[in-house]
């Protein structure tokens, strides 16, 4: 825990002293400079990133729960013909680093005249983001047992209403800490914003981190300051769910 917490610490106190010094080591300023989140604020222009942040989240984490959900019932419940292969190509997209990608992903969205838009980074990360949301939703689906499909279709269920009246509601804890994790990596998604859309203020908070880096690097107070300022909404949103998330990871592990 104190590994863990050591450079949220450090940036914290650096972010506190004097702007424009070279703090040496982790020691409390005289004077905190509580100011410098403020001009950071301003100086990164956050208020138009937060919102630039918003519509990207908002674009990839329902597209991608709707379609990863939809995916992993067929593969984890339906179990419709050839799925075990089909199943195996999308995990191997798993395999995929951003960065061996990132080069012919750069050529098609060029191609596409999507280059400084936010569907540059929308579109892509829903692609990318689809084999983990599958593999994820089939883990819960696989282990959902086939009595309540059956008493479903006895009743007259059809297979959309028997997804979205009886395994949907069930999937909740596996669906929102999909959404939670989608949410965290979309919001710190830093390679493609820098890659694929040079306006700054149509990134995500982390990829205009690099613009922001290049103006006030040689600031070092200004610029721990201008990281939290970046960095707390990801920490509030994990706080304030972090029930769910642990309730969807232990799903499972006690039958009965």
């Amino acid at each position: 825990m104190v590994v863990t917490l050591l450079p949220f610490v450090t940036l914290f106190v650096t972010a506190l002293h004097p702007s424009g010094t070279y703090p040496s080591g982790l020691s409390w300023p005289s004077s905190p400079q509580w100011g410098n989140f403020g001009r950071a604020f301003t100086a990164a222009n956050m208020g138009q990133l937060l919102w630039s942040s918003v519509l990207i989240v908002a674009g990839v984490v329902p597209i991608s729960l709707l379609l990863g959900t939809m995916a992993g019932f067929a593969f984890g419940h339906l179990r419709m013909p050839g799925h075990r292969i089909v199943y195996l190509v999308v995990v191997l997209g798993l395999t995929l680093p951003f960065e061996g990608v990132i080069t012919p992903l750069y050529y098609q969205v060029r191609d596409f005249g999507l280059l400084n838009t936010r569907w540059a980074i929308i579109l892509p990360l829903i692609g990318l983001f689809m084999p983990f949301s599958v593999l994820w939703m089939r883990a819960h689906f696989v282990g959902m047992p086939g009595d309540l499909s059956e008493a479903a279709q006895v009743d007259g269920a059809n297979t959309w209403q028997l997804f979205v009246r009886i395994h949907v509601p069930l999937a909740r804890p596996a669906v929102s800490s999909l959404a939670i994790l989608l949410f965290l990596w979309t919001w710190n998604q830093f390679l493609l914003a820098i890659v694929l859309v040079d306006d700054p203020a149509k990134r995500t908070m982390a990829g205009a981190l690099g613009a922001f880096q290049g103006q006030w690097g040689t600031d070092i107070p200004l610029l721990c300051a201008g990281s939290l300022l970046i960095l707390t909404p990801t920490l509030v949103v994990f706080l304030i769910f972090q029930r769910r998330f642990v309730a969807a990871l232990l799903q499972g592990s006690v039958k009965g």
